[in-house]
């Protein structure tokens, strides 16, 4: 009898596991490999932004260009970790007609500079300093995110947490296919 409650309570276990990732916006994976949320499919908001090292940057894709935007910030452990190798390969290899933007979030403007010197990035940054990019328009409660929108400013996809170089190639390749 005890078997048969312990079976029981772990099946109850598992649905409502399941259940409640599926609530919250649990992702799941496309053909592509890529994880995925509601955002995929959905035309997003064009936006403009102080960049980090001065001027204002919109968004690509609202001028017609395919887009990988990266969401990170200086104080994010895992970004600490993403960024060097994002930058690295990205001053090395060509996007193609992709453009790449990073949009550092909720951070302090002297930390992201900072930042983004030693890691060497020298793609456009726009800085979101209150978040009404990254937890409005693309609903993000954590960092480090990686968006891959196409031309047509709709998301292909999403990659939640530090974005693999094989993931961002792989993002990067579909999006200059499209």
């Amino acid at each position: 009898m005890m078997f048969v409650s312990i079976g029981i309570g772990a099946v109850v276990a598992i649905l409502l596991i399941g259940l409640v990732s599926y609530f919250t916006g649990g992702h799941v994976t496309q053909k592509t490999g890529l994880p995925t949320t509601a955002l995929v499919g959905e035309h997003v908001a064009d936006f403009t932004l102080p960049e980090v090292n001065g001027t204002h940057v919109s968004a690509p894709y609202a001028s017609g260009h395919p887009t990988v935007l990266i969401f990170f910030a200086s104080y994010c452990t895992p970004c600490q970790h993403e960024m060097p190798g994002v930058a690295r390969y990205l001053r090395t290899h060509s996007t193609g007609k992709v453009e790449v933007l990073g949009v550092d979030a909720s951070d302090v403007m002297g930390s992201a500079q900072a930042f983004l010197k030693q890691d060497g990035v020298r793609f456009p940054v726009a800085f979101d300093a209150s978040d009404n990019i990254t937890t409005g328009i693309f609903k993000f409660g954590e960092i480090p995110e990686t968006v891959f929108v196409n031309a047509k400013g709709v998301v292909q996809s999403v990659y939640f947490g530090a974005v693999p170089k094989n993931t961002l190639i792989a993002g990067i390749t579909s999006l200059n296919k499209a």
